[in-house]
């Protein structure tokens, strides 16, 4: 195509091309009209397409000051590395890392103006819940757009057409590629699968009645590229009721869900009718990250994947269902400033079809070393930490330690030996590499992280198997660790470790509301003995010790961030999710008289905590709240005048006297306080 050649295609079925000839284009489901002018202006500007909104947008040059209001919008631009240009976002995006140093406007369904006026954006991408921000902006030089994505093809057009917007087309061009990669082998194993083994599957919705997606909905074509059967209900929409005659009719086989679907979950799965069927029998429940199971973007065939290989985890560790070789991909070199290291690279395969990564750190020569995971061995020439994609976990849950490490041993080529692993479901691409040094004495730390579900209290929180988050760390020290070094080295590192996760208040993810953690249930650490100066000690008191601490807790930090996208400052809204606090579930709706709706508090009560003061006042309960519990705070009268003064100013007026707004009755004492503080400010300002 010349670059005279003007394209314009109707990506919701027609195409018109250059010559004016119309072309069907079936099932893609999607309404943008898109323009693209390649001839004017540098870069493929202007570009010229219809929202869904029916709105003509006209691009002279790529935008700088961009607010999404839509989640699916925000993971893209980051996807296509276009984040430079976005200055504001709702805090329901939780996902990549960076979004923790843009601007919070609020929450999807109620994204404060105010707010948004102050970032003087020139574009806004929303929806169609967002008309006040609709009529604000309606008629200024602010350009607003609607992308509604209602289908896996949507959001492969969705992710081109902002890669056109941003000037990102090729970035956008690799993204849509690896998705249609993913399902392309996802499709070619559920060809393999009989009809008859076919599994009757349902996405769980709802929080006080049972819901579920529609027939139409882009949650139940997930389903069926899983090569799952979702419920066919005559219904159309997002969600819809779902009552337990059709539930019983169905019969699912397997129900997932995410969040706070676990609410309706506790609620109903235990009742007549409901607890009757295959998947609530046989206990084959399972949850997701609602980044994932809720939005169509560019993670689509991540999802599916391991969608699929969690309801066909049994089939899937079958050598007959594999449709593509084991290999590997790609390798990234990395360079590590320690001498007995011959080379270190991440290295990117394919195993049963799943993406995995492998770091490996060859040494020059055999060396001793300490594995919490395999005890004290020696002859070792390489070790390593490795990454199972969570596709993957379904069919090494079924499978013992031993025999994963063969199959990725095997594919990588190296020897159990002369080689020893850590394994992990952390990201290889999110870990951080840390040295610390002092005269001639030198240590590098390499550690990934997770910690969204998997961290734990120890000495508060019941020992059960969690699914894979752990905290890996391979220590590499500039001298020669005795056995009585490098055994000690693991307490300092733990220590560190501990440290760092205290430092960030991540929380226990059985215990959130009370408790911060101190760990993952399925941490561990290699210790290389090292060359050089020999050295006995590595306990707190050495300068060893001191240099293994700083880089531990230096790298536990940076990963968590990359892993988690969680830094030790973090707004409100992140903490509040952190502990299982929901903004839009939090007010007691029958103590809210004269009010319309809790949603109109939920609303408010988002606004409010926009404000830096009222947002430290929560940050503030959070902290003491952790010490009244361990009973390190024996009075809470001041406390409790500074509910009261904190209410009024919310308030803008004096308050008579409190009510018990606040619904979940499970909360610590001190956070109970100051949320309902909150909440009878916001009653009162509302009144």
């Amino acid at each position: 195509m010349s670059i005279n050649s003007r394209v314009s295609f109707f990506i919701k079925g027609l195409v018109t091309g250059s010559h004016g000839g119309t072309i069907l284009l079936a099932g893609l489901g999607f309404c943008l009209t898109l323009m693209v002018t390649a001839s004017a202006g540098a870069a493929g500007y202007p570009v010229t397409f219809i929202d869904d909104g029916g709105r003509t947008v006209v691009l002279p040059s790529k935008p700088q000051r961009v607010v999404s209001l839509v989640p699916s919008i925000t993971e893209i631009i980051f996807g296509i590395d276009a984040q430079d240009t976005l200055k504001g976002l709702t805090y329901h995006n939780t996902h990549p890392p960076e979004i923790s140093t843009k601007t919070i406007v609020g929450g999807f369904f109620a994204p404060s103006i105010p707010h948004i006026e102050q970032i003087q954006p020139d574009l806004i991408f929303h929806s169609q819940i967002h008309r006040a921000v609709v009529e604000r902006y309606h008629g200024t030089d602010t350009i607003l757009i609607r992308i509604d994505t209602d289908s896996i093809a949507d959001s492969f057009d969705t992710i081109r057409l902002l890669g056109r917007i941003f000037n990102q087309e090729k970035k956008a061009a690799e993204i849509v590629i690896r998705n249609q990669r993913q399902l392309e082998i996802i499709a070619r194993k559920v060809a393999r699968i009989p009809m008859k083994k076919r599994r009757r599957v349902i996405r769980l919705m709802g929080r006080d009645r049972m819901m579920t997606p529609g027939d139409d909905s882009f949650q139940n074509e997930l389903i069926r590229a899983a090569g799952g059967i979702p419920p066919k209900l005559n219904q159309r929409g997002n969600v819809v009721p779902i009552s337990v005659e059709d539930w019983q009719a169905f019969d699912p086989q397997m129900i997932y869900g995410c969040g706070g679907d676990r609410i309706v979950a506790a609620a109903y799965f235990d009742k007549k009718g409901w607890k009757d069927v295959s998947a609530v029998k046989n206990g084959f429940i399972r949850y997701f990250p609602c980044d994932l199971t809720c939005r169509c973007a560019t993670h689509t065939g991540y999802f599916v994947s391991w969608l699929s290989s969690r309801i066909y985890a049994d089939l899937y560790g079958d050598p007959a269902y594999q449709v593509t070789e084991n290999r590997i991909e790609a390798k990234h070199e990395l360079a590590l400033p320690v001498p007995y290291v011959k080379k270190a690279a991440v290295v990117y395969s394919q195993i049963e079809d799943f993406d995995n990564k492998s770091l490996i750190v060859e040494m020059t020569g055999p060396m001793a070393m300490v594995s919490t995971l395999e005890g004290r061995r020696s002859g070792i020439t390489t070790v390593g930490n490795h990454y199972a994609s969570p596709p993957f976990w379904g069919i090494g849950h079924n499978r013992s330690v031993d025999d994963i490490r063969k199959r990725v041993y095997r594919v990588i080529g190296k020897s159990r030996d002369t080689t020893s692993f850590l394994f992990t479901g952390a990201d290889m691409d999110n870990l951080s590499v840390q040295t610390e040094t002092f005269k001639a004495m030198q240590v590098t730390a390499i550690v990934t992280a997770g910690v969204r579900s998997n961290a734990l209290r120890m000495s508060k929180d019941t020992g059960r198997f969690y699914e894979p988050g752990t905290i890996n760390i391979l220590l590499l020290p500039g001298m020669k660790l005795t056995p009585r070094a490098m055994t000690r080295a693991i307490i300092s590192a733990t220590e560190a470790k501990t440290a760092a996760l205290l430092d960030m208040d991540i929380r226990s993810s059985a215990s959130p509301l009370r408790n911060r953690a101190t760990g993952t249930g399925t941490d561990n650490i290699i210790v290389v003995e090292g060359t050089g100066t020999t050295i006995t000690n590595a306990g707190g008191h050495t300068k060893m010790g001191e240099l293994i601490a700083k880089a531990v807790h230096k790298g536990v930090q940076e990963s968590v961030y990359r892993q988690n996208g969680m830094l030790p400052v973090r707004n409100v809204f992140q903490r509040l999710k952190e502990r299982g606090i929901s903004i839009s579930g939090l007010v007691d709706r029958s103590a809210c008289d004269c009010l319309p709706n809790d949603n109109t508090m939920a609303r408010m009560t988002e606004s409010v905590l926009l404000e830096s003061r009222f947002a430290g006042f929560i940050h503030t309960a959070f902290a003491l709240s952790d010490d009244y519990e361990k009973g390190l705070i024996p009075d809470l009268t001041a406390f409790e005048a500074a509910c009261y003064e904190m209410a009024e100013a919310i308030a803008e007026q004096p308050i008579p006297g409190f009510k018990d707004l606040v619904a979940p009755d499970h909360l610590p004492a001190v956070i109970e306080m100051a949320l309902n503080a909150l909440l009878n400010g916001v009653y009162h300002r509302l009144r």
